[in-house]
């Protein structure tokens, strides 16, 4: 799903398909490294 995407994305420049790139992307990573960054974010604010 993450390739077709990226593929679609830089066929196209959709916008829509390089959101559903990230999102698939956050589904990928560990849970930890979720909770990681979403402390450092809230450092940063």
């Amino acid at each position: 799903m993450r390739s077709f995407s990226w593929n679609c994305f830089a066929m196209t420049g959709n916008i829509d398909a390089y959101l559903l790139y990230k999102d698939t992307e956050a589904l990928s990573e560990a849970p930890d490294q979720i909770l990681q960054r979403e402390k450092e974010e809230e450092v940063e604010a």
